[in-house]
């Protein structure tokens, strides 16, 4: 069986238009529907040639939605908190921290995030999977799994093409914390406040109308925590078992994907993978190595500009260290874009200082958000300047604002308290509405303005 994407429900609010081109929450997304009148999403657009189609995971072609309405204060935290588990969990990963037990606990639920449909086995079973540029091994909740809290869990005794890898295998050299069970080869590893158990295995994956014999990925046997997403995810990373490392042959270690905003009616994005039909009118900035974390994707942030100013942010702040693992990455997961706190403290300070030139504003907060107004504002723009390009960002992809507009928040934030990051993230609202094209073997990283639905 395969999901069905279905068409949303109307929801009895009401929106009021901003002066400033909104970006929404994921509360506005299921409003925006009931606004528009005869018009529904096309939820049952078809992947094609080596592209997929991409949706947000609150969005209405999602299953996994939300289905209690909530406040766009309570959407807006909710956020905040799954993005405080993912810092937790890239943090993690720069640390080089070892590895929590299983153990009994919640059920998972999602991590906000952008998801694709894969099919998996013979015959085929379509399941979704989240994007992650961050995560390199794949896997999947599995039939028999506890603590997962899927839809439809991947059924391996259905498929044919199906099998373990043994504990021999060179892949299980390859996974965190590799054990033997039985013959067959299983580890463990953690995802933001989650733990996962998994037995590393193999079958056919499809992508788009790109079938992929023997893909090596994780079968989900226990989880608890969370913060993992809870329909399985898809390693975009450069690291051993992702995407890029097994279908070298087929895609040459390039793809790229253009996040739609969370307020088109359509919300289809595209995941593109190969180097055929990639933009050719792009500015990269090169792809920086860590060895000690080779899947993050780190680039040279070298300046933040807001409106026409440079802020004055201390280099250490920007400055890339493999020692450490200090630098900024490009992250598909992660919601908000958090900077250190020095780099954080200056591009905000400034950005208050050009929204309040001439008026009498006062700043208010709203959960990890510090810059926060109850009037419109003229936001200035805000510019990335990285080694050999800048990304000049539009209020569209700095502002939320709620639903009645009585709060407009600078969507940004420094790293939360409880995290000790050295890491700046470009985040996936940051991202929005451009193409971003990953060049492995060129070893860069372009971004280009496109209108993503």
């Amino acid at each position: 069986m395969e999901y069905s994407l279905h068409q949303p429900q109307s929801l009895n609010f009401r929106v009021k238009t901003m002066k400033t081109s909104p970006i929404l929450t994921p509360l506005v997304l299921f409003l925006l529907f009931s606004l528009a009148k005869g018009q529904n999403p096309k939820c049952d657009v078809h992947d094609h040639g080596s592209t997929l189609k991409v949706f947000h995971v609150f969005s209405p072609c999602s299953p996994f939605r939300p289905s209690e309405e909530m406040s766009w204060e309570e959407s807006v935290l909710q956020l905040q908190a799954k993005d405080q588990d993912r810092m937790q969990y890239l943090s993690n990963l720069v640390a080089r921290r070892s590895i929590v037990p299983i153990a009994s606990g919640r059920q998972i639920t999602q991590s906000p995030t952008y998801i694709v449909k894969a099919k998996i086995g013979t015959p085929a079973q379509t399941l979704l999977l989240a994007m992650d540029t961050s995560n390199d091994a794949a896997w999947v909740p599995c039939t028999s799994c506890v603590g997962c809290s899927t839809l439809k869990p991947f059924a391996p005794a259905k498929s044919t093409t199906f099998k373990k890898l043994a504990c021999s295998a060179p892949q299980c050299k390859q996974v965190p914390n590799p054990t033997c069970d039985g013959s067959a080869c299983a580890f463990n590893f953690t995802y933001g406040t989650s733990s996962v158990a998994a037995s590393l295995v193999k079958d056919t994956v499809t992508l788009a109308t790109d079938p992929v014999p023997g893909y090596t990925f994780g079968c989900v046997q226990k989880a608890t925590g969370s913060s993992i997403p809870t329909q399985g995810l898809l390693g975009l990373g450069r690291g051993p078992l992702s995407l890029l490392a097994q279908t070298q042959n087929l895609y040459r270690s390039t793809f790229s994907y253009c996040l739609p905003s969370f307020k088109t009616l359509n919300f289809s994005g595209s995941l593109r993978l190969g180097p055929v039909a990639q933009p050719k009118r792009i500015k990269f900035t090169p792809l920086l190595k860590n060895p000690r974390r080779s899947s993050l994707y780190y680039v040279n942030l070298v300046a933040i500009r807001v409106g026409r100013r440079i802020v004055d942010i201390p280099p250490e702040a920007l400055a890339f260290n493999p020692t450490t693992g200090a630098g900024t990455i490009f992250d598909s997961g992660t919601v908000f874009t958090r900077l250190v706190e020095p780099a954080y403290t200056a591009v905000r300070n400034e950005f208050r200082r050009r929204v309040t030139i001439g008026k009498k504003l006062t700043v208010t907060r709203l959960g990890g958000f510090d810059t926060c107004y109850t009037v419109p504002i003229v936001a200035p723009t805000i510019t990335f300047m990285f080694s050999g390009m800048n990304v000049t960002l539009p209020p569209d992809n700095t502002l939320i604002h709620s639903t009645a507009g009585s709060i407009t928040c600078l969507a940004m934030a420094a790293a939360p308290e409880n995290v000790n990051s050295v890491l700046n993230v470009i985040a996936n609202m940051q991202q929005q509405n451009h193409r971003v094209l990953y060049d492995v073997p060129n070893s860069r990283l372009g971004v280009a303005r496109e209108l993503c639905t």
